[in-house]
């Protein structure tokens, strides 16, 4: 099997055991994809965990091809009725590798990222591999914005990781540790905490 694959797996159990431990109150959490709660993301993740190539081509064509409203319908999909049956389905697809058709480390992005929309607003401290944030990083920092990247936004800026030896790009430096630029670069500037240097507002909404 792929690393890639182990490292997901490895990070969807741990997702899991987090949920498994919250009240269905928090569910409800606002979390850091504007407009989803952590009950949503939740389902969002399941129905990832479930995509194939060919589903993705069908889902898209269902959506007219709006790839938000594909995402909306994943959620509403995927959604169970309770936390509970959420929950049992995202331990369910945990193992699985299906994959849309991108390249492998966009999977890292989706645990290590929606995995900090889960968990930051509630609260929940988690230690992700360094391998899985780097490789993360540096998929956003060469994937076009239109494909969920972020390729536009760093040009012209260096991207600097302080507590690993990660350095991308050129011109004014944005730095500090791999996984808020990788928080930063994914869209959630809003919630990234200690980057610094000239370059730094520049990933900041």
């Amino acid at each position: 099997m792929d690393p890639v694959w182990q490292i997901v797996h490895t990070e969807r159990v741990a997702l899991v055991a987090d949920l498994a431990r919250i009240t269905d109150e928090q569910w409800d959490t606002p979390s850091l994809c504007e407009g989803w709660t952590v009950h949503d993301v939740a389902a969002h993740l399941v129905a990832n965990a479930r995509t194939t190539r060919l589903g993705l081509v069908r889902d898209m064509v269902r959506a007219r091809f709006d790839f938000h409203r594909q995402s909306e319908q994943g959620v509403a999909r995927e959604r169970g009725a309770t936390p509970a049956q959420t929950l049992q389905r995202l331990r369910e697809v945990a193992p699985l590798t299906a994959t849309p058709p991108a390249p492998l480390d966009s999977r890292l992005v989706e645990e290590v990222v929606h995995g900090e929309d889960i968990r930051r607003p509630l609260g929940i401290e988690h230690t992700y591999l360094p391998e899985a944030v780097v490789r993360g990083l540096r998929y956003q920092a060469r994937t076009s914005e239109a494909f969920g990247g972020a390729k536009q936004l760093i040009a012209g800026i260096r991207l600097r990781a302080t507590d690993v030896d990660v350095t991308i790009g050129d011109g004014p430096e944005a730095r500090g540790p791999a996984l808020e630029l990788l928080l930063a670069v994914s869209g959630r500037g809003k919630a990234v905490r200690d980057l610094s240097g000239p370059g730094a507002p520049h990933l900041h909404p």
